[in-house]
């Protein structure tokens, strides 16, 4: 990761005081910072130590100051021209083998005055920073570097060297296989520190077919969490080699080295977490179906609650908020061009006598939020424009809402966000709306119950070639930067608004059409699809699928294949096919969001074996580091 800097430092150096950039947001300061390198076998003495500030994206890293290790392996650096605002990390390097290096990413301010470098803030930073690592150094624009550096406290206490108490504890800890996992990963480094050919091995593994083989463990690490399914029973084996000291670790290979983390706010809340919206700052907008009750055998009606969590999956100061007529949330979350929040109220709740008559929640309106969580919208919510069960709610970028009603087969629009203007759009073509996009041309719906997918202007025009047909029970719709449009294909699911259709049992798919709505083709499988539901793009165009059943995430290669691994083609898997990305920590996803720090989220909005009467999933989860960042655009004020 830092080759070409250790080459050119001195020449930086000398040359800093000229080179040209953006001034810091804080003024800088010198401050001690002291700490040891260590492996799991105890200090390592002979380590060359030396303190960066991450670049912003248009220049690289700025060096801080240098150290060695001491005979017990400890060093002291002054930070020098250090502002509150940089995201400090450190890089250890074994003096006598260039590809052994150990790191860990402090952040900005508050940052510790005395820590630990070792295999796990090697694994922790690694991952978190996997998106802004580079052969240059650690370089990216905010809030998405700095939010990243927040990631790495929710796997290690970098003052202690040590596994965080989120990692360790519910609804983590013992409750999933990522402490195993991260394990696993932490005694590869170790493995590296013992012995150089368990250094090249690790390197080998992580190396790309046509791609430059990682420099350092740092490197490789980054690498393997932006390709988790590469070679993995050989890194397996590395994993396993001697000492392996950070137990427990995996008895057997995973399906893919990923990370994944759950987060459930204040833990007596959010019960079924339904979509995503996330801001500019990287917030995590959450809506939610149900009330909660952690025991799924005791009926509840539906949730009046709006969650946000900051960036690194915490509950933000307020949250959950309530008001604004909220009456259980479904799928339909969005931010409009003002940063506002709008909530379409599906109503979910378990039926009478187990919600009782005169609790059961309205399905008729949308609700709508400022982004400090005040409710915009009256106790009933808007109800505007005949809302009938609905589920997809949509800003385009002329800041029009859109909803899906699933009640009555039609779409509600509101002009420039203003309910009184409300239009009722019937003649789309499609039965069971669900969800919607802007893809920058059109406004694209999907037709659960007609397997259609209508295209309208933003006006609300319907446009020549619409309805679209060929799909199979189609759920979530995304868009990536050029307009092309991908349709989650679940296969299976028909929706209850209010009453359930016969199910016709199919296959789980995406399909692509190009801006203006041609299919490309037809549908794609593999990549462990599972009644896929929600569908997200990320920063390069490729494509994420949240499935509704076998707790995976899936993972296909977009437009532009040169940002896929080598041999993938528009449409192909990435992730594996059996499989997906696995993780025992899932349960029903529905929702699928990218944020400015490159995780995956995931919404566990069904339990696994659901009780229709409280079915509700508690957490969301991240996916940390594995996809090119998505940056929303700041609001308009």
């Amino acid at each position: 990761m830092f080759r070409r800097i250790l080459l050119s430092s001195a020449v930086g150096l000398l040359v800093a005081g000229s080179v040209a950039g953006t001034p810091p947001a804080a003024p800088a300061r010198s401050d001690m910072l002291s700490g040891s390198v260590r492996g799991a076998d105890g200090p390592l003495a002979g380590y060359d130590v030396t303190a960066w500030a991450a670049g912003d994206g248009s220049t690289g890293p700025r060096r801080l100051g240098d150290s060695s290790t001491d005979e017990q392996g400890y060093f002291s650096i002054v930070l020098s021209e250090a502002s509150a605002d940089d995201v400090v990390y450190l890089e250890a390097r074994d003096r006598s083998r260039v590809d052994m290096v150990l790191a860990s990413v402090l952040g900005a301010d508050p940052r510790p005055t005395e820590v630990v470098v070792n295999e796990q803030t090697t694994v922790a930073s690694a991952f978190s920073m996997a998106q802004f690592a580079t052969d240059a150094g650690l370089s990216g624009s905010a809030p998405g570097i700095g939010n990243a550096a927040e990631m790495v406290r929710n796997f290690v206490d970098v003052e202690k060297g040590s596994l965080s108490q989120v990692l360790t504890s519910s609804p983590n800890g013992s409750e999933t296989s990522t402490v195993a996992t991260f394990n696993s990963l932490s005694n590869m480094v170790a493995a590296c520190v013992a012995r150089a050919a368990d250094c090249t091995r690790l390197l080998d593994g992580a190396t790309n077919r046509g791609e430059p083989r990682p420099g350092d463990t740092f490197e490789a690490m980054s690498a393997i969490a932006r390709t988790p399914s590469l070679h993995v029973v050989d890194l397996f084996a590395v994993a396993a080699s001697a000492p392996h000291p950070y137990t427990p670790a995996r008895n057997l290979p995973p399906a893919a080295w990923t990370l994944a983390l759950r987060f459930d706010g204040d833990g007596r809340s959010l019960s079924g977490p339904g979509n995503f919206a996330i801001d500019s700052d990287g917030n995590i907008w959450v809506n939610s179906n149900y009330e909660y009750n952690a025991d799924p055998n005791v009926p509840v009606c539906g949730s009046d609650m709006l969650f946000k969590f900051l960036p690194s999956g915490q509950s933000a100061p307020g949250s959950p908020f309530r008001g604004g007529g909220l009456s259980g949330a479904g799928f339909g979350i969005a931010l409009d061009p003002q940063g506002d929040v709008w909530v379409g109220n599906f109503g979910f709740a378990a039926q009478p006598p187990g919600c009782p008559e005169d609790l059961q929640p309205p399905h008729n309106s949308v609700s709508k939020f400022t982004p400090d969580g005040v409710p915009l919208s009256p106790e009933t919510g808007f109800t505007e424009g005949e809302i009938d069960w609905p589920q997809g709610t949509i800003a385009d970028r002329d800041g029009n809402i859109w909803l899906a009603n699933c009640g009555s087969n039609t779409l509600t629009r509101y002009p420039a966000g203003d309910p009184s203007s409300a239009q009722t759009l019937r003649d789309t073509g499609l039965d069971r709306p669900f969800a919607l996009v802007d893809n920058g041309r059109h406004v694209f719906a999907t037709g659960t119950g007609n397997n259609q997918v209508a295209v309208l202007g933003r006006d609300g025009t319907v446009r020549p070639n619409s309805p679209i047909g060929g799909f199979d029970n189609p759920m979530g719709v995304a868009a990536d930067a050029d307009g092309n449009v991908w349709v989650a294909n679940s296969g299976i699911v028909q929706l209850p608004c209010p009453d359930l259709p016969p199910l016709s049992v199919g296959s789980g798919s995406v399909t692509l059409l190009d801006p203006d709505g041609t299919p490309a083709g037809p549908a794609f499988r593999g990549g462990g699809v599972t009644i896929p539901w929600g569908i997200a793009v990320d920063g390069d165009g490729n494509v994420w699928v949240a499935n509704f059943g076998g707790k995976r995430l899936s993972h296909f290669c977009g437009t532009d294949p040169t940002t896929c691994p080598p041999g993938k083609s528009t449409g192909d898997a990435i992730s594996p096919d059996g499989t997906g990305y696995a993780f025992d920590g899932l349960e029903r996803n529905t929702g699928v969001a990218v944020d400015p720090s490159g995780n995956v989220w995931l919404a566990n909005n069904w339990l696994e074996v659901p009780v229709q009467t409280n079915p509700g999933g508690h957490e969301i989860v991240a996916y940390v580091g594995i996809a090119p960042p998505v940056v929303p655009d700041a609001p308009i004020r």
